[in-house]
């Protein structure tokens, strides 16, 4: 009975290394320089597909104000040498009066749609799930083509960097209301740095706020964002700063989560 116990040994050694890979982080966001929130983000990959997730609750005076609170998930396939291809993004968030609303989008493959791309000749359309509670009409389906929701767009920015790249590119962003492009350049690394500086700027494409108006909304504005992440295996973001309401957000990890020391919530 050797030899069996050997080979149940060496299948169980197979299937753990073919297991995905999982990371999760506790972070802290401060607002104008006080605490707004928590946020629990978990990454995990394995060679062909990505599941995303993000937890947000609010604290202090940004609680008090919103009572905003929300849970996300976003899967996808990870194709060699491509985007990554989201299949499903659900977000599920309470605000003020305004309790268990949900965000669900489906991104369903359309033959011969607007900007078909592939041998296939299929064009993904980002469209709302039957969970959606959204009162806004979708944007125009050129709009929710061959797009990202916002947690795939993390999963993109891994993949190049996974790849080596450590130049600039680009990420169509859709997030069932807004349209928006996000830029993204790797800044150099100082020597024996063991975080990459990212800076981010989101482009408005459409869904914003004064579009047609020349108020200087801070919607329609380009909107840069500060990103650090780390430079391992794990690539996980380590800090974030944007302004938010001509005040500055700043999100920090706290630490991170494992076996020994699991996420409290």
């Amino acid at each position: 009975m050797v030899w069996v116990a050997a080979f149940l040994w060496a299948v169980a050694a197979v299937l753990h290394s073919a297991q995905a890979d999982e990371v999760a982080a506790l972070y802290q966001a401060y607002w104008a320089g006080m605490p707004a929130g928590e946020i629990r983000l978990t990454l995990r990959d394995d060679p062909a597909a990505y599941r995303d997730e993000i937890a947000i609750r609010s604290e202090g005076l940004a609680r008090l104000l919103s009572r905003f609170r929300a849970s996300v998930v976003s899967e996808g396939r990870l194709p060699a040498g491509l985007a990554p291809a989201p299949h499903r993004y659900d977000a599920v968030y309470d605000l003020r009066k305004r309790r268990d609303r949900r965000l669900s989008m489906n991104f369903v493959p359309r033959a011969g749609g607007p900007q078909a791309t592939g041998l296939s000749g299929e064009a993904v359309i980002a469209d709302r799930g039957p969970p959606d509670t959204s009162k806004k009409p979708p944007l125009a389906e050129r709009f929710r083509t061959n797009v990202l929701d916002p947690l795939s767009a993390l999963a993109a920015i891994r993949q190049e960097l996974r790849r080596g790249n450590r130049g600039s590119f680009t990420i169509p962003v859709y997030d069932g209301a807004r349209r928006f492009d996000v830029q993204v350049q790797v800044l150099p690394k100082r020597a024996g740095d063991t975080v990459l500086p990212l800076t981010l700027t989101l482009a408005p494409i459409a869904g914003f706020k004064g579009e047609s108006g020349e108020d200087g909304d801070p919607d329609d504005s380009p909107r840069p964002v500060a990103l650090t992440i780390s430079d391992d295996q794990r690539l996980m973001p380590l800090s974030m700063s944007v302004s938010l309401g001509y005040l500055p957000l700043v999100v920090q990890l706290s630490r991170w989560c494992g076996a020994t020391a699991p996420c409290p919530w």
